[in-house]
């Protein structure tokens, strides 16, 4: 038996109860229906080392809306939860505790340190997952997935394995992206450019057979020109031509090095013209030393030092030599600077904006560094993933979004795939020492491991394997050579990309390769939700590697949020102090509240400004909805009926009217991921049509006794109420499942009825007209009291007229509703019926109201309110006349926008038209 709503709504009570009662019932698990096809997504895995912040709230608040909403319509739907290893965030994070232990990977070896990060992640790596359950995500989490378990595991082996086989997996000695912290290869798309202010040096450069002929060369790197193997210039340059294919003397070093003509390399616009070409430490130069066949030389190590053994290479003179062996980069520049300055080769410096790669983790600057890494050969796999998008099979929502995804993709790069770290799914390749006793470093050791070293860390071993030693590789763990027949084998230390394991997620977490029930009834999936910062990452990535290992688009509809900023529109960070917990605020505001929050500011393409007090609006929102269903209870008890609608009184077929309506704009606000506009359109219609109107209209029906409407409206209010409550269940969970379950009803939660659908019978034109007339007799009503200072519950003797007979008509059956709503008498006469002496007249199109103006009010003090309130109406309409007006916002608003400031520009008119009316009326009772 339903039990009566409490006085104040407590969310958190609510919230665990409702929850747990999910849970119990196994709710979020698909279910068989009678309706074709299927809804799946999957969850954008959070880091295992994450809790829930501002931005997982908002894309999982709108993932859920989505699966609720479809649960609803009756489709198979499944929303499959998981959790991302994080190679590099989680090894940090362990990291960290040994050293507050006194302790180092390297002190516990690679097997204990990978037991040790899966034993952190068994303890604390799911906090996120009690979290996403916090805020009502509705996942069938008895699928819960990581990427590290066993299934996943075996596929990412799979997929190597075949992309090995099939080369589009390849091992090669290229220029990558390094973290000097990290030490480990980062993805272009890992690194992070920061504009900051840097300084071009102008380093001079003799002619080997001319020596007191220079050429000037600008760089921002001084520091590497140790490592230059050449220098270039443009060939149709003529203060070059001469110079090209003559030798110049390296400053600083015994080396002489070429000039070459490069027309790609060069920009004759910037600095003199002339580039030091340093293939190993630049990925331009690295290019352009492919090109003319030099050979990179490396000068500085994986930690970013100066390296001894590249300096004594490049020839380095010995003294500088030897104050720059081991140096950061950050202190060797400034000894570098002194000795160009030492030998006259140093012109200028002059401050040069720049881009500084940093690592996305750690930010710590990025270096290119030359190493033997793993590679994922990407232009075949790019070309049908730019085709699915070019014709529509995987629509980007914005549209806007389209072509920075085709952009990135048409340019894209080989993937460097291997990091040199032990968390993470370690490359299944293995060497034979046998058959690559030329190419193995001298670091490696008969275990596997490493030894130890002041300056080599265990897990760069790969690094000092050549690219030319041949593995094997294969789906399962090898102990024997299948060429010699030996077993002195070793599995390549590297680890994969994280982002590796998660471009499969989309279909290994359904259980392929096998093909599993899940698989087939689930893939493609129907939408994935994410934000822009990952649309390279991970969603351009699931695109290739789903249609190449599928054969099928991964998913239909790639929907992309902005980012959530804080209210001044700042990033927000801990720095800062303007981080939003949206723990705090759900256990302060309730998490409907917040969820309404993050649905109503998902307006396409814009970073949204959250500011609290908006979570506290929604707050009043669902204190709103709460006391209107406990005044419902109040009435709920007594006679009912079961009265067609066509034969109910106004006030219900207008409500229901405007109830079709609302079901008709929020579904197709939903369908257009418009979830902006759907918060828009609940929030509009049941606080300001149901709340403000409908329940205003309903109550004498219901506090009158013996009222002959009593039985339809009670009939209204609880048929219209409980279709509302599932209408607003997909941002609402909580509250709408509290309610719905406090009336009478069948069927053990909200989630399991019929999402409304409109209703054509339900669409009353001229109830909604008759409303329109109410609306505005009352509206105009309203402003002549607030004008005289007339109080809202002092009994009111008021006259109506109108110039249209059907509103004549309809102004006689909407009398007793309006007398209601206004504690007034209102008398129906033309205004030549009315007392000719002291009744303000207020026209409002087609409608006249008059209201008595009392003999003792100050009506010099009526002038001052009046002119004040035209005053500030004028100056609104100009503003917004002149932003309509404005090509610029015509051309990047929204047209509903647009319709909005066009429509308040009119209302505004009509307002100053009353006012100006009012105060000429006011001026002459003045006079008289």
């Amino acid at each position: 038996m339903p039990s009566p709503l409490d006085k104040t709504y407590d969310s958190s009570v609510v919230e665990k109860k409702w929850s747990a009662h999910w849970a119990e019932h196994q709710l979020f698990q698909p279910r068989q229906t009678e309706n074709p096809g299927s809804f799946c997504i999957v969850i954008p895995p959070p880091n295992v080392t994450g809790s829930l912040h501002i931005g997982h709230a908002l894309n999982n608040t709108l993932q859920d809306i989505l699966v609720r909403w479809k649960r609803m319509q009756g489709i198979q739907t499944l929303w499959i939860p998981g959790t991302d290893h994080a190679g590099i965030a989680t090894q940090n994070v362990v990291e960290r505790q040994l050293k507050e232990e006194g302790l180092s990977r390297e002190d516990l070896g690679r097997k204990a340190f990978i037991d040790r990060v899966w034993k952190w992640r068994h303890q604390s790596g799911d906090t996120i997952i009690g979290q996403l359950k916090q805020l009502g995500a509705s996942c069938d989490w008895d699928r819960l997935r990581f990427t590290m378990d066993e299934g996943l595991s075996l596929a990412v082996r799979k997929v190597f394995v075949q992309l090995y086989e099939e080369g589009l997996i390849y091992r090669g000695e290229r220029l990558i992206n390094w973290c000097p912290r990290c030490l480990t290869a980062l993805s272009d798309i890992e690194v992070e450019h920061e504009d900051i202010k840097g300084t071009l040096y102008h380093i001079r450069y003799a002619l080997v057979d001319a020596p007191n002929t220079f050429l000037t060369v600008a760089t921002t790197r001084p520091e590497t020109l140790l490592g230059d193997m050449a220098v270039a210039v443009h060939p149709e340059d003529p203060r070059y031509q001469q110079y090209i294919g003559k030798q110049l003397k390296l400053p600083l070093t015994t080396r002489t090095i070429p000039i070459v003509a490069d027309p790609i390399l060069v920009d004759r616009e910037f600095g003199t013209g002339a580039v030091k070409i340093t293939p190993a430490h630049d990925f331009n130069d690295f290019e352009a030393g492919e090109r003319h066949g030099l050979k990179p030389l490396t000068i500085l190590d994986f930690k970013a030092r100066m390296d001894g053994s590249g300096l004594r290479t490049a020839m380095v003179d010995q003294s500088l030599l030897d104050s720059l062996d081991l140096k950061s980069v950050q202190a060797a520049r400034p000894l570098v600077i002194e000795a160009l300055q030492e030998q006259d080769l140093l012109i200028k410096e002059e401050d040069h904006p720049m881009a500084l790669g940093k690592c996305y983790r750690c930010k710590t600057v990025v270096e290119p560094y030359l190493s033997p890494q793993w590679f994922v050969k990407t232009a075949p796999l790019a070309a049908p993933a730019i085709e699915a998008v070019e014709t529509g099979d995987i629509r980007i929502i914005p549209d806007g979004w389209k072509n920075n995804y085709l952009g990135w993709m048409r340019q894209i790069k080989d993937w460097c795939i291997s990091r040199q770290i032990w968390w993470g799914h370690q490359i299944p390749a293995w060497y034979c020492r046998s058959c690559n006793k030329d190419h193995l470093g001298e670091t490696e050791t008969t275990t596997g491991e490493t030894r130890e070293s002041q300056d080599t860390a265990p897990s760069l071993m790969s690094c000092f394997i050549s690219p030319n030693a041949q593995p094997i590789v294969s789906e399962t763990d090898l102990t024997t050579c299948p060429k010699c027949g030996g077993s002195d084998l070793f599995q390549d230390p590297d680890v994969l990309d994280t982002w590796f394991s998660s471009s499969l997620w989309p279909f290994s977490t359904l259980g392929w390769p096998e093909q599993t029930q899940d698989f087939k009834t689930f893939y493609p999936n129907a939408t994935l939700v994410t934000g822009l910062d990952i649309l390279f990452f991970w969603v351009a990535r699931m695109v290739m590697m789903g249609i190449k290992l599928t054969g099928q688009i991964p998913f239909r509809d790639v929907y992309i949020h902005a980012l959530v900023r804080d209210a001044e529109g700042q990033k927000m960070s801990k720095s800062k102090g303007n981080v939003i917990d949206p723990l705090t605020k759900m256990s302060q505001y309730g998490t409907d509240a917040l969820r309404f929050t993050m649905a109503s500011m998902a307006s396409p393409g814009r970073d949204m400004k959250l500011a609290e007090e908006r979570i506290e609006g929604y707050r009043n929102f669902v204190t709103k909805i709460w006391n209107a269903a406990r005044f419902i209870q109040l009435y709920e008890d007594g006679p009912k009926t079961d009265t067609p609608l066509a034969s109910r009184p106004f006030p219900d077929q207008w409500i229901f009217s405007r109830l079709n309506h609302a079901i008709r704009a929020v579904t197709k606000a939903l369908h257009d991921y418009r979830f902006d506009q759907a918060t828009s359109h609940l929030y509009q219609f049941i606080w300001h049509e149901y709340c403000d109107w409908y329940i205003e209209l309903a109550k004498p029906s219901l506090q009158q006794d013996n009222h002959p409407d009593a039985a339809t409206t009670r009939q209204t209010l609880l048929e219209s109420f409980e279709i509302i409550q599932r209408l607003l269940h997909p941002v609402m969970p909580f509250i709408t499942e509290e309610i719905w379950q406090s009336f009478p009803h069948e069927g053990v939660s909200i989630m399991t009825q019929p999402f409304p659908t409109e209703r054509e019978a339900w669409t009353n034109a001229q109830a909604e007209q008759r409303f329109s007339l109410l609306q505005s007799v009352v509206s105009t009503t309203r402003t002549g009291r607030a004008l005289l200072n007339i109080p809202a519950n002092q009994a009111l003797s008021m006259f109506a007229t109108t110039t249209q007979n059907d509103d004549a008509a309809s102004l006689k059956h909407l009398q007793p509703h309006i007398e209601s709503i206004m504690r007034s008498a209102m008398t129906l006469a033309p205004t030549t019926d009315w007392p000719s002496d002291r009744i303000l007249q207020l026209v409002s199109g087609n409608l006249t109201i008059g209201i008595p103006v009392e003999p003792n009010l100050d009506l010099q003090l009526v002038v001052k309110k009046v002119k004040k309130q035209i005053e500030a109406k004028e100056k609104e309409c100009t503003r917004l006349q002149e932003r309509v007006a404005s090509p610029k916002f015509r051309e990047k608003a929204e047209l509903s926008v647009i319709q909005e400031s066009e429509e308040r520009v009119t209302s505004l008119r009509q307002e100053l038209t009353l006012l100006t009316s009012s105060e000429q009326q006011i001026a002459t009772m003045l006079r008289s």
